[in-house]
């Protein structure tokens, strides 16, 4: 097939209004738990195509490549965040799953009491809706026409932490990828933990008994002991198993590029079909790999972070914790790209 000729001057004379190529339709839910939630449906004639919840952290729900489903959904489905239950972890009865999801910021992984108060499963921010929501289409050079979605995600608590996230996500007409940019900043008067992990969760068909996990050599670290007995299976993946007991391992010390970013990719040779996530390794220096071929729960996830998902307690007693003092703000960076094999 011949490749689309996306530049302004070969589109402009062929189109009268851009939406015919590349679009931000805006909807609200009307029925079920998801009644009210706003969300932001983004196509660019890539053949790649997803939607961002404003109301979840400006998360990313369901995505698709050629038609073909590429994100995982939970058993869920979409859920406002008024009926989140910050409490140990009734997380998961809201977690709608979807391309991103942010875990963060004061806690990552199990609930648990610190200073800064008590903290459920995976912390506030994937239930928290953002401010200052916008969209935006431009031409930002001759050749690459930009779709971009904005706010800002205040994570605060009287007397505690006022930490405020910044988020762009944006695409470009023809590209099947979306990049998302985080700037947090402690807008408060004291030092504050800053945990974050970026929960990309992706499902059949692009996962499968065929599918293999490609990175560059780095160094493997499994949770524990059950995850230690299969350290050789990191990157191959299952058909679903009834009862599967989840598998997390720690991936460290990836070579970054010119550009910073380190990247794998998730390869389906039988569909010919790829999905690379890169990120930036000196804010996120993790990437966290969840292996769950449950039957009903079939999803992977890749996650690159700056933390291990164990809650704010038990990490820090590692002596790693993250911390982000009054006024310092700190970036991060990631993508994800479709492709064919």
């Amino acid at each position: 097939m011949t490749p689309v000729d996306f530049s302004r001057a070969h589109v402009a004379p062929r189109v009268g209004r851009m939406e015919q190529l590349a679009t931000i339709r805006r909807y609200a839910f009307e029925d079920g738990k998801a009644r009210g939630m706003r969300a932001f449906e983004v196509a660019n004639a890539s053949g790649f195509a997803f939607t961002v919840y404003p109301d979840k952290g400006l998360d990313i729900g369901p995505a698709s490549f050629n038609g073909l489903p590429v994100a995982w959904t939970s058993r869920n489905g979409a859920v406002a965040p008024s009926f989140y239950d910050g409490a140990s972890d009734e997380w998961l009865r809201t977690w709608s799953g979807g391309l991103l999801t942010t875990c963060g910021l004061l806690n990552v992984g199990p609930s648990c009491s610190t200073g800064e108060g008590a903290h459920g499963l995976h912390g506030r921010m994937h239930h928290t809706p953002a401010e200052e929501v916008n969209t935006r289409t431009f031409w930002r050079t001759p050749e690459d026409y930009v779709l971009e979605i904005s706010g800002a995600v205040v994570h605060s608590r009287v007397f505690a932490e006022n930490l405020v996230t910044r988020r762009t996500i944006a695409t470009r007409l023809g590209w099947p990828g979306v990049e998302v940019v985080d700037r947090t900043t402690n807008e408060g008067s004291a030092s504050m933990p800053l945990m974050r992990l970026y929960h990309m969760n992706f499902g059949w068909p692009l996962v499968d008994d065929c599918t293999r996990l490609v990175a560059p050599p780095h160094r493997v670290v499994p949770q524990n002991g059950c995850c230690e007995a299969r350290r050789g299976e990191w990157e191959r993946f299952a058909a679903p198993v009834p009862g599967f007991r989840e598998q997390v391992f720690y991936h460290h010390d990836f070579p970054a590029g010119a550009d910073g970013m380190a990247e794998v990719r998730l390869v389906n040779e039988r569909l010919g079909l790829a999905a690379a996530v890169a990120w930036r390794t000196a804010e996120l220096p993790y990437l966290v790999q969840w292996k769950m071929p449950g039957a009903g729960d079939y999803v992977t996830g890749l996650e690159p972070a700056n933390c291990y998902p164990e809650g704010q307690e038990a990490f820090g007693k590692r002596g790693m914790l993250r911390r982000i003092e009054p006024g310092e703000t700190v970036e991060a960076r990631m993508k994800v790209e479709l492709g064919t094999t």
